[in-house]
């Protein structure tokens, strides 16, 4: 399986496995009467739409699947609140470390025209895009600012110092990390529901939408009636 959806400059969501389908979510809920079904019928979608409306979520846990995302610190962190935070359980994360992985580091970097006003009315989130003309700039300042940090970084490798401390000359909030997420689809489904949202942050709305666009297909009729935020 090599599903892939590209996100931002740099960026990606793949989906590498999955198990199960929305006939396996009927199936954890009937095995209370010893009953199977082997199609999934008109019978076995409303039992779904059941499930989902009364929440009874635990046959949505006997479904998982499997993400390679490619995303800048700030939004894997971000993401990472979901699998510490959560009470789905069957999540799994492994994520590339510095302290092994010398390969050269890449950089979210907001286009000039991408920059984003602070929110009137609130502490955190972000407004509409500014003037290009006026903050463009930061886009160039941005890119510098990198480009020493990169040459440090270097630099203290050549001189011998250990990966694990040579990386902190790295900026880190926008580098890009690579890591496995291993998730039950209820829990996939509580992700997307916080983060499709109008009012979350935009960059990972973008991986969001990937993971909805990936995740789909595998549970048409689960999705449908689970995922509550309109994508």
């Amino acid at each position: 399986m090599n599903e892939k959806i590209n996100v931002l400059d740099n960026g990606y969501v793949r989906l590498t496995n999955v198990m199960g389908s929305d006939l396996s979510v009927v199936n954890s809920a009937r095995v209370s009467y010893d009953k199977e079904s082997t199609e999934l019928d008109e019978k076995d979608i409303r039992l779904i739409k059941f499930l989902a409306r009364e929440g009874h979520t635990s046959p949505f846990r006997h479904a998982t699947l499997q993400f390679e995302v490619y995303a800048p610190l700030m939004v894997a962190r971000q993401h990472w609140k979901y699998i510490v935070g959560s009470d789905h359980t069957m999540d799994a994360w492994n994520e590339s470390s510095r302290r092994y992985v010398t390969e050269e580091p890449t950089f979210y970097i907001p286009k000039a025209d991408e920059w984003r006003s602070a929110p009137e009315n609130s502490k955190q989130g972000s407004g509409c895009n500014l003037d290009e003309n006026e903050v463009g700039w930061f886009t160039d300042r941005l890119e510098k600012y990198i480009r020493e940090g990169e040459q440090l970084y270097q630099n203290a490798i050549i001189e011998g110092i250990c990966a694990e401390q040579a990386r902190l000359f790295l900026p880190a909030y926008g580098m890009y990390v690579r890591y496995y997420w291993t998730a039950s689809l209820q829990s996939v489904v509580h992700f997307l529901n916080q983060r499709l949202a109008h009012d979350s942050q935009v960059e990972i709305q973008e991986y969001a939408k990937a993971v909805y666009a990936l995740a789909k297909p595998k549970f048409p009729v689960s999705m449908d009636e689970l995922v509550k935020t309109e994508v």
